[in-house]
């Protein structure tokens, strides 16, 4: 427990976003190499890392997966480990997430597996997505590194230390980020009839945009479209030129996802049309949804059930997004919510999750994936 807490609290302190994990990476490779066995092998790709842990009598090649990038955000815990990266932290909990990684190599490195064991270290799972490259890395180049099966977890604040809670099939939303821009003429505040007021125009169209899923996706479908901040002008007496909308949408299905960016486009159109201005989309990055399978939850479930430190629970599918779907449309598998139990939510400045929840699941995830014979 002690030595997870120490790789936790350093990896707490060097924060990178994403492909830029140069120190995480390499205080990865320099943790894995102090645990390294002659059935060890270390892959790179960009700042991830992939370690194939070869089995005594492999039927089966089961796959793990850590994302190992931070968010810009300045950290307000006031660890005495906190971010010494100004403006970044893990308030995601990669941190621990890495750090159950690194957990299962000492595992599998003090007793081998009988199945073949690979580790993906991915990166820039917040932005601007590092799942779908390093897949098609893989099916392209590598196509010896693609396991049978794959799974992952994410740690989950507000479920006590030791649950592990998923479903089979939807787990995830689908998600896209969302940037506007829109383009007028300013001018003096006394003059407005010369000018193009974007400022005008923007309060316009989120107030449109809002009409989306009230009004044109299915009431028993689920979306969401958030603009989360608006920037215009410079000074209270200049008419803005310019402004500037930046959201997510989030949905539970792909189709749902197809018809509120289709709207979004036309409202676009019709707001250059109203305020004789230009407005150009950017939709970011976007995320497939996470879809278990069936099975695979199930076995989850199922172990942890047997596992006396771990609660096993049917949770509900949430509008999270996470890069993990894209692994899960190509490969039989499942994803887990491990409690944290903190009252701070992922992406907030004071997250700061139980650390006991680490040697708790590095002992149900290696049980798990010893024990795995497929689904």
């Amino acid at each position: 427990m002690k030595e997870l807490v120490a790789i936790r609290r350093a990896l707490h302190q060097i924060p990178e976003l994403g492909f830029q994990e140069f120190k995480t990476q390499a205080y990865l490779l320099d943790v894995i190499a102090s645990l390294a066995q002659p059935y060890f092998t270390v892959d790179t790709w960009r700042t991830g890392i992939i370690l194939t842990i070869a089995g005594k009598n492999p039927q089966l090649k089961i796959g793990w997966r850590t994302d190992i990038d931070a968010l810009a955000i300045s950290e307000e815990t006031g660890l005495d480990f906190a971010s010494k990266h100004r403006g970044f932290m893990h308030a995601c909990g990669h941190d621990f997430h890495m750090t159950i990684a690194l957990g299962l190599v000492q595992e599998f490195a003090q007793e081998q597996p009988d199945n073949t064991i690979i580790i993906y270290f991915q990166p820039a799972e917040e932005s601007p997505g590092g799942a779908k490259p390093m897949l098609e890395f893989m099916k392209n180049e590598r196509p010896d590194l693609l396991p049978d099966y794959l799974f992952a977890c994410h740690v989950a604040p507000e479920y006590p230390v030791g649950t592990v809670a998923t479903r089979p099939g939807m787990l995830f939303a689908n998600t896209s980020e969302l940037f506007i821009d829109l383009k007028g003429q300013g001018g003096h505040a006394a003059r407005p009839h010369l000018t193009k007021d974007m400022t005008v125009a923007a309060a316009n169209l989120i107030l449109q945009l809002q009409t989306i899923v009230s009004r044109n996706v299915d009431p028993l479908d689920s979306g969401v479209v958030t603009i989360g901040k608006m920037t215009s002008g410079v000074v209270q007496n200049i008419i803005a030129e310019h402004a500037r909308l930046e959201g997510t949408i989030r949905t539970m299905s792909a189709e749902s996802m197809a018809l509120i960016k289709e709207r979004i486009v036309k409202l676009c159109h019709a707001t250059e049309l109203a305020y004789d201005c230009d407005v150009t989309i950017d939709w970011g990055s976007g995320y497939y949804q996470v879809y278990n399978d069936a099975a695979c939850a199930r076995a989850l479930l199922a172990y942890a059930e047997k596992t006396p430190a771990v609660t096993a629970y049917e949770c509900d599918v949430a509008m999270t997004g996470e890069d993990f779907g894209f692994f899960l449309k190509e490969l039989p598998g499942a994803m887990f919510w491990a409690g944290a139990n903190t009252p701070y939510g992922l992406h907030d400045a004071h997250m700061s999750p139980d650390e006991r929840l680490l040697a708790v699941n590095v002992a149900y995830v290696a049980g798990f994936l010893r024990q795995f014979k497929g689904a």
